[in-house]
């Protein structure tokens, strides 16, 4: 086995050439100046990768040299920085106009690898960006353009709203001055599959406009709390839904009635079946599991 077929495989790029490999000394600027020894792999496409657009992959003709040689950064080998380096010409087409070709290392507009981004937000979702930026030796800032670059690539691959049946909505407060995200989860698979900034009727209904009337009416359960909007939209959108009420706010609703309403020693009334909510609408209430925190369905 060839050399340059062992580094390509270490550094997770079976569609490029590596022409040579060479030791640098990179100065890292700051109050305190850093130099260290860093890896550069000169590398290019494989003939049936090259002379591509990097949007639509498809071969097109040479537009000019670009900006010249560029570097993407790769994972670490060990505990020495990794780069790739290699020409990048531009290539012009009628749909995207001049863009750089496609290099099959890295995305398009990215200075960093394929493995490099993937890596980030993998641990990303693991752990807080400023722990991964320490990690990666990179700023916090490039984690959070690497996660939206790999979050953006992904929606074009992977429908997140197919097969949902069972959901949950809730709004959270993400900053200071009544400012929250509507979310909604996906009982099934525990993942948020939607989000977007507001919590009123209209913010919901752009959910239930990218999940189509067909996929709205395969709901059976939606979890939320009482918010008459949250009901709203899903009176409207999805009536044959069963709305599951949280138990936080039940027993909430049932500690703050009124003392005439029962007698002092008798147990707080959660309501049952066919009893209407403060939301207006007759909901069933169906347990919940103390372990996990999630609906039981009946």
């Amino acid at each position: 086995m060839r050399k340059s077929r062992v580094f390509a495989t270490v550094l997770s790029g079976q569609d490029m050439v590596i022409d040579d490999v060479m030791i640098e000394t990179e100065t890292l600027r700051g109050k305190r100046p850093v130099t260290s020894e860093v890896l550069v792999f000169a590398v290019r496409p494989k003939a049936n990768q090259a002379s591509r657009c990097s949007r639509c992959r498809k071969r097109c003709p040479g537009y000019d040299g670009g900006d010249g040689i560029r570097r993407w950064r790769s994972l670490d080998l060990g505990t020495t920085k990794a780069y790739l380096q290699a020409a990048a010409p531009r290539a012009a087409r009628p749909e995207h106009g001049v863009v750089v070709m496609h290099v099959p290392w890295a995305r398009p507009g990215a200075r960093h690898t394929w493995a490099f981004e993937d890596t980030a937000a993998w641990l990303s979702a693991h752990a807080a960006i400023s722990v991964v930026a320490v990690f990666l030796r990179v700023a916090w800032r490039t984690i959070a353009a690497i996660v939206a670059r790999v979050v953006a690539d992904g929606r074009d691959t992977n429908d997140l709203l197919a097969g949902l049946t069972r959901i949950g909505v809730d709004e959270i407060a993400y900053r200071k001055g009544h400012r929250y995200l509507t979310c909604v989860i996906d009982h099934t698979t525990g993942r948020l599959v939607w989000a977007a900034e507001g919590r009123n009727q209209d913010t919901l209904g752009r959910f239930f406009d990218q999940l189509g009337a067909q996929r709205c009416a395969a709901l059976t359960h939606v979890s939320c709390d009482g918010a008459e909007w949250i009901h709203a939209a899903l009176r409207a959108r999805a009536p044959q839904a069963l709305i599951c009420l949280d138990p936080f706010h039940v027993v909430a609703w049932a500690l703050n009635s009124k003392p005439s309403t029962r007698s002092a020693s008798a147990p707080p009334r959660l309501p049952g079946p066919g009893i209407a909510t403060p939301c207006g609408r007759s909901a069933r209430i169906l347990p919940i599991c103390p372990a996990s925190s999630a609906p039981v369905w009946l």
